[in-house]
Order: C-alpha cells, then sequence, then structure tokens
C-alpha cells in the first residue's frame, strides 16, 4: 500500500525519502508506522510516500521481494526520491540488492538511529559514543562502497586494487574504532570516579527511564526544578543529567536522567552508550515513565524492559509513572494492587498534577528496602570491611582473638545483594529488617 503525502513548503536542502514500513505475519501495526515517521522526519528528511508492506517470511535477498521491489522502483523514479528508508534491520547483501535495483541509497532502520543521535549528540562524549556506533555499523557494509574495484576474476589487465583497497579502509577504521573505545575508557573512568565520590555521599540514586519522547527530561526538570532540553521530538537528549532532589520525611535523593530506549534499538548504541547506561544500573530504584496518552503505551513499556534485561539492570526495583496525563485526559493519582502496593502514579510533567503523590511514593519505596546483614570478615579482608563502614551503617562490631571480625551491618537492600554478587562466598548470614505493613500514600 502506498501512501503519498502532501506537498510541504519550504524543504530546499533536505532529502527527499521513501519510507518502507514492513508488517511481517502475525504482527500487530499498532500505529500504522506513525514512530518511523517521525523517525525519519527527525533526521531532517522530506517524507514523499510510505509503502506499507506484508509478508509471511522475510526474501533472503531483498527482503520485501521481487514484485515489492519493482512497485518501489516505479514509485523512486516518479517522485525523484534520493533516498529509501527500511523499517527493518537489513543485511549488508541486503542493503546492496535493494540500491542496485532502485538506484538509490537505502538506509535501514539501525542506520537511521545512529543517523538521529549523530545529530543530537552534543557533548564530546555523547559524539565519541555515536562515533564508535556508527563505524561499527559501517565497517560490516564497507564494501558497497566500493563495488566499482571488485575483481571477480585474475589474469592481465583484469588485476586492481579492489581487494587491497577494502583492507586498507577496513584497517582505517578498526584503528579509528580502537582510539575511541581508549578515549571512552578515559570518559568512563572519570565517570566512575564521579561514581564513587557520591556514593561516599551516601545519596540514593533514582533513575529515570522510558520510551523516547516518554516525557522524561520533562519530569525531570518538574521534579528538580532543572533546565535540561526538552522538545517533542524522539531523541530530544542523549546526555545523562543528575541533580540533587529533595522527598518528603526522607531527605536528600539523586535524580538522574537518561538517554531513551527504543524498540529494536541497536546494539551498537547500547554498546557505545554502556558508560552512559552505567546510571540505571547503579540506582536503587528506576522510575519507568510511559506516555499514557500513546495508545501503544504498553508495547513501548515492553520494549524498555527488553533493553534494561539486556544491559543487567532487570533486577532493579522499578515505579511505574504514566505522563502526560493532561494530555490522556485522565486525573492525576495513585494506582493500586489488590495487595495494596503501589502499581503506578499518574502524572503530569507540564502542569505538575500529580508531582507530590510521586514524591511521596518514591520516599515511600526508597524507605523500605533495607536489610540487616551479619558478617564474618578474616583479619585480611580489610578493604572489604571499610566498605560496609562505607555504604551502610555499622550497628555492632567484635573481634577474636586472631583479629577476624564480627559485624552488624544496616544497608540498602540493592546495595547488599551487589555487594554479595560481587564478594561471593565471602558474606553470609543476613535478614530483612522487619519493615511496618504498606501504608496508601494520600493522593
Amino acid at each position: 500500500m502506498l501512501i503519498t503525502e502532501p506537498a510541504v513548503p519550504e524543504q530546499r536542502g533536505r532529502e527527499k525519502v521513501i519510507l518502507v514500513h514492513i508488517l511481517l505475519r502475525g504482527e500487530a501495526d499498532g500505529d500504522e508506522g506513525e514512530e518511523f515517521r517521525h523517525l525519519a522526519e527527525g533526521s531532517g528528511a522530506v517524507v514523499e510516500a510510505m509503502f506499507t508492506v506484508r509478508r509471511d517470511r522475510r526474501d533472503p535477498a531483498t527482503f520485501i521481494g521481487s514484485g515489492k521491489v519493482a512497485e518501489l522502483a516505479a514509485a523512486v523514479a516518479g517522485s525523484g526520491a534520493e533516498l529509501v528508508l527500511f523499517d527493518r534491520i537489513l543485511s549488508p547483501v541486503q542493503e546492496r540488492n535493494l540500491e542496485r535495483a532502485l538506484g538509490c541509497r537505502v538506509v535501514d532502520r539501525v542506520g537511521l538511529i545512529l543517523d538521529i543521535f549523530a545529530r543530537r549528540a552534543r557533548t564530546h562524549e555523547g559524539k565519541l559514543q555515536v562515533e564508535l556506533a556508527q563505524l561499527s555499523h559501517l565497517r560490516t557494509r564497507l564494501v558497497r562502497g566500493w563495488t566499482h574495484l571488485e575483481r571477480q576474476r585474475g589474469g592481465i589487465g583484469l588485476r586492481g586494487p579492489g581487494e587491497t583497497q577494502l583492507e586498507t579502509d577496513r584497517r582505517l577504521i578498526g584503528d579509528r574504532i580502537r582510539m575511541l573505545r581508549a578515549r571512552l575508557l578515559k570518559v568512563a573512568g572519570n565517570r566512575d570516579t564521579q561514581r564513587r565520590a557520591r556514593l561516599r555521599a551516601p545519596l540514593p540514586t533514582v533513575a529515570l527511564v522510558g520510551y523516547t519522547n516518554a516525557g522524561k527530561s520533562s519530569l525531570f526538570n518538574a521534579l528538580s526544578h532543572g533546565s535540561s532540553y526538552t522538545a517533542d521530538q524522539l531523541f530530544a537528549t542523549l546526555d545523562p543529567a543528575i541533580r540533587r532532589l529533595s522527598l518528603p520525611g526522607h531527605g536528600t535523593v539523586l535524580l538522574a536522567d537518561t538517554v531513551g530506549f527504543l524498540r529494536e534499538l541497536p546494539h551498537e548504541l547500547i554498546a557505545a552508550f554502556r558508560a552512559t547506561l552505567e546510571e540505571v544500573n547503579q540506582a536503587q530504584l528506576l522510575l519507568h515513565v510511559v506516555d499514557a496518552s500513546d495508545p501503544c503505551w504498553e508495547q513501548q513499556a515492553a520494549a524498555v524492559e527488553a533493553v534494561l534485561e539486556e544491559i543487567g539492570a532487570a533486577a532493579i526495583p522499578r515505579l511505574l509513572v504514566r505522563n502526560k496525563m493532561d494530555i490522556a485526559g485522565a486525573t492525576a493519582g495513585i494506582e493500586y494492587h489488590a495487595s495494596g502496593e503501589v502499581a503506578a502514579v499518574r502524572v503530569s510533567a507540564l502542569t505538575g498534577e500529580g508531582l507530590p503523590a510521586l514524591l511521596a511514593v518514591i520516599a515511600q519505596q526508597l524507605a523500605g528496602k533495607r536489610v540487616r546483614a551479619e558478617v564474618f570478615l578474616g583479619p585480611e579482608e580489610g578493604a572489604l570491611r571499610a566498605r560496609l563502614q562505607r555504604i551502610g551503617t555499622v550497628l555492632e562490631e567484635s573481634f577474636t582473638d586472631s583479629g577476624a571480625s564480627h559485624l552488624l551491618v544496616d544497608m540498602d537492600e540493592l546495595a547488599w545483594r551487589r555487594l554479595c554478587a560481587r564478594h561471593a562466598g565471602r558474606l553470609s548470614g543476613c535478614h530483612a529488617i522487619e519493615t511496618p505493613p504498606t501504608m496508601r500514600v494520600q493522593d
């Protein structure tokens, strides 16, 4: 199905593109390609038309089959499009075959997202991360740029520099990737130093996570009175921000804003942004922000959960925050499970409705997650003893004649679990502090 777009004025200097939205058997078309259209427009493209293609399975040569390729080639010729964007991850062979058949450039979903990240990166670290992801993606597709130098047969007059040129380019890209990784290691070291300084504070961290354009940065600004950049577009902000946040009856915590997630987020980006995503892994509580006005918010939430699983943050407690209630036309407030536990908090970052209730729930969630641990350490484990004193409160301590120590420590539950995972076999005997039953928070 082809959907032609109306002419839009003032589009000089922007690439004219055709979008290909593909649905395989059994897949639901929740947004009819609207997210894909927003991604394309976010990269500065002028959308001439959109093809919606339904297939039982992928065609190994072109993904969409020869018949659809012929239709698409006619649309490209008729519209003068310079680029065709596919809402799927294409193999290098599929990209090459499609470019030959269509007579124009072809970019898949990964390439489009990488282009948007390149446009939005502002800090030095963000630019390094995006370039690393781009080069990692390009390395597998380098052959497409040197087809004019390929030589399929040997013999006098037929040998050429094609393979040598490809090897040279691969080596140069490999050198650049190694250099970028070395620079990012230094940046990650600086970030780790800052993180250790925060741990000595010891202030718990609450991180905002969610699908791109769910309103995380707007909520971050509303809660912390910050000034992070916000816009109604996908991936408006890429760089993490951390601010202090005062909670009623709990004290001060650190609030972290992170990069938005997306369905089929490229693995190259997850790997490149791993240092940034460490802010998520180090948090005591995740606020999973969803756009309550989006009819596909449940599918988007599932995509976020998949990324959290991939980066190793699936075990961190999280609170669902349903944002944009002013657009959804619903009232702000707290939703409860039948057991009395909080299921979600409905808020509007734009109007401020529901924010006091959200702060109260965050304070309640953080206050109840403590453990009391009984620890036995040998005389040679002074570093671990110092760490326990740094991240927890030592309630009792005694020593044996051999120099071993017995400690009773109170600390955050998540910090204890991380400590046990890091020092498996050296810590034993912990039991949870008895906490009062869950109290309903006043809306």
